[in-house]
C-alpha cells in the first residue's frame, strides 16, 4: 500500500488551493496553443484539444515529474505534418500510436538516463531558442485572417491589443508584490477578460482561432493496412516524433528538477510519455509531449503536485464539453501577455551575464543551439548538434593533453609514463611520444595515470609493440587497470598485443 501511494506521489502534502488555481491557469493558456498547432497541423481544432486532454491526464497521474504539464505540442506534430498532407490523418494516428511505443520502450530498457549527458550550454541554448519561439508566436497573433489572407491588425485594433497586452503583462509582474494566494497569470486573465466584457471593446478573442465546442473522444483504430509496407511508411515518422518528444520532455523534466531542487524519474516520463501518446492515436488526439511553457506557467503559479496538472485536463475536458461559450470569448490579448511574460522568464539572463566566463566553445555550442531551434523549429535536432559539437571538443581537449614522462632506471630499461586517457582522439598524440631507433631494448610503459579507452587505443598500442618486436625490442606494459585488461581479453584473438612473458593478456604486470 505504501509503494502504492508512493508511485502517484499520494504521499506528497498538497496544497490543494494552489493545485486547481494553477491548473485552471495551464488550461488558459494552453488552450490557444493547441489550437494553432492543430491547424498548422491541417487537422481538426478538437484534435489539438483531445491531445491536451489526454496528454495531460495521463501523463499527470503516470509521469515521472510532479508539476510537469504535457499536452499537444508544435515540437512533435510538426513532424507528422507531410505524412498527413500526403497520406490523410489516419496515418498520422497510426504513426502517433508508433511512435508511443517506441518511447514506452525506451522508458522500459532505461534509456532515459542518458539525457544527463546534455550539457549546461546546450540547456541554455535549449532555452533560450525555446523562449525566442514562444515570444515569436505571440507576435503573429497579432494577424487577422479576413477571407482566407493573413494581415497584420492596424489601427484602432491594433492599439487595443497592443493595449490590452501590455496591461496583462504588468499584472503578471507587479500582482505577486501584493499577494502570491492567486496565480498571477489567472488574475491577469480575468481582469482583461471583465474590461473588454464590461466596456464591450471589440478585440481578438479566441473564437477567431477555431471553435472548442466538442464532445468526448471516441476510440477508434486508424484505418490503416496492417501491412509491412506501411510499417515501412509511418516508422521514420514516428521515430522522429518520439525522439523530438522525449528529448523536449526530458529535457522540460531537467528544468523542472533544477527549479525545484527535487528529482524527477526520467525512465517513468519516457513511458507515460509513450502511454498518453498510444491513447492519443486510439482517441483522435494529435499526440504531444511535455510543453515547457506550460510548465513554467504551473511552476510560476505555485504548484509542486500532479494535481494541478489533473486539474488542467479536466478542464479543458470540461471546457470541450460545455464550456466554450464562455472560454471562446476570453480576449487573446490577456493569453499573449501572459506568454510573453513566460518567454521572458524561460530565456536564461545568466548566460548572457556568463559570456565573458565561459569557454568559447560553450558560448559557440550555446548560440548554435539557439539559432537552430528558432529557425528551424527542431528541438531535437538543435539539441542532437549540440550534444555532438560538446562532445567533440571535449574529445579534442583530452586529446592534447595526454603526456609522456620519460625517464631511465637503475637496470637502463626507459620508462614512459603516461598521464591522460588513451581513446581515438589521442592515439596519434600517443604514439608520437615514442622513439622505436634510439630507445633501449627494453623499454616500460607505465599506465598508473592513465588508461585504454577503445578499441583504438588498443590497436595503437599493438601497433606500437610490433614496432619495437620489429627492432629486437622489448616491451612491457605496467599498471594497466581493470577495465584496460578486459579490453585487451575481449580483443584477444583480433588485436594481439605483441608483448612477451604475460600468457593471458600478452601484458607484462609490474
Amino acid at each position: 500500500m505504501n509503494s502504492f501511494l508512493q508511485f502517484f506521489d499520494f504521499k506528497q502534502k498538497v496544497n490543494y488551493r494552489v493545485e486547481i488555481l494553477a491548473g485552471l491557469t495551464v488550461a488558459m493558456t494552453m488552450i490557444p496553443e493547441s489550437l494553432s498547432f492543430a491547424i498548422l497541423a491541417g487537422l481538426s481544432p478538437l484534435t489539438g484539444l483531445y491531445a491536451a486532454f489526454l496528454m495531460g491526464l495521463i501523463t499527470a497521474v503516470l509521469g515521472g515529474r510532479p508539476g510537469m504539464v504535457s499536452g499537444g505540442a508544435g515540437a512533435t506534430v510538426v513532424v507528422l505534418i507531410a505524412l498527413a498532407a500526403t497520406h490523410g490523418v489516419e496515418y498520422l494516428f497510426a504513426a502517433i500510436i508508433l511512435g508511443g511505443v517506441l518511447q514506452f520502450l525506451v522508458g522500459l530498457f532505461r534509456w532515459g538516463k542518458f539525457v544527463r549527458l546534455i550539457p549546461q550550454p546546450v540547456m541554455y541554448g535549449f532555452l533560450n531558442g525555446l523562449a525566442i519561439i514562444i515570444f515569436m508566436a505571440q507576435i503573429h497573433q497579432f494577424k487577422v485572417v479576413e477571407n482566407g489572407v493573413s494581415h497584420w491588425l492596424s489601427g484602432a485594433a491594433l492599439y487595443t491589443m497592443i493595449g490590452l497586452t501590455v496591461l496583462t503583462m504588468l499584472i503578471v509582474y507587479f500582482f505577486p508584490k501584493l499577494t502570491r494566494t492567486i496565480p498571477a497569470s489567472l488574475v491577469a486573465i480575468m481582469v482583461i477578460f471583465a474590461i473588454v466584457l464590461a466596456g464591450s471593446i471589440e478585440t481578438k478573442t479566441v473564437s477567431d482561432i477555431a471553435s472548442v465546442s466538442g464532445s468526448l473522444p471516441v476510440f477508434h483504430i486508424p484505418s490503416v493496412p496492417l501491412t509491412w509496407d506501411t510499417l515501412q511508411l509511418i516508422f521514420p515518422y514516428a521515430l522522429v516524433m518520439a525522439g523530438v518528444g522525449l528529448i523536449e520532455s526530458l529535457l522540460t523534466l531537467s528544468m523542472v528538477d533544477e527549479i525545484t531542487n527535487t528529482k524527477g524519474n526520467s525512465n517513468r516520463e519516457a513511458m507515460a510519455q509513450g502511454t498518453a501518446n498510444l491513447v492519443n492515436g486510439f482517441f483522435g488526439g494529435m499526440g504531444g509531449c511535455a510543453m515547457v511553457a506550460q510548465t513554467l506557467v504551473n511552476l510560476n503559479a505555485g504548484s509542486r503536485a500532479r494535481l494541478s496538472a489533473i486539474i488542467g485536463a479536466a478542464t479543458i475536458l470540461i471546457i470541450i464539453l460545455i464550456g466554450s461559450p464562455v472560454i471562446e470569448r476570453i480576449p487573446m490579448a490577456a493569453l499573449v501577455g501572459v506568454m510573453i511574460m513566460v518567454s521572458i522568464g524561460t530565456f536564461q539572463w545568466v548566460s548572457v551575464r556568463l559570456v565573458n566566463k565561459m569557454p568559447k566553445s560553450d558560448i559557440f555550442v550555446g548560440v548554435l543551439v539557439a539559432a537552430i531551434t528558432v529557425l528551424l523549429h527542431n528541438l531535437a535536432l538543435a539539441v542532437l548538434v549540440g550534444v555532438i559539437i560538446s562532445a567533440l571538443v571535449f574529445a579534442w581537449d583530452n586529446a592534447k593533453r595526454i603526456r609522456a614522462r620519460k625517464s631511465i632506471d637503475a637496470e637502463g630499461n626507459k620508462i614512459y609514463e603516461i598521464n591522460g586517457p588513451l581513446f581515438f582522439g589521442s592515439a596519434a598524440h600517443f604514439a608520437e611520444k615514442f622513439d622505436v631507433a634510439e630507445d633501449p631494448d627494453q623499454i616500460i610503459i607505465d599506465f598508473k595515470e592513465s588508461r585504454l579507452v577503445d578499441m583504438t587505443a588498443i590497436d595503437v598500442v599493438h601497433k606500437l609493440t610490433a614496432k619495437y618486436a620489429e627492432n629486437g625490442k622489448r616491451v612491457i606494459l605496467r599498471h594497466l587497470s581493470a577495465d584496460s585488461r578486459k579490453l585487451l581479453a575481449d580483443a584477444a584473438g583480433l588485436i594481439e598485443v605483441n608483448v612477451e612473458d604475460d600468457p593471458t593478456y600478452k601484458v607484462m604486470p609490474e
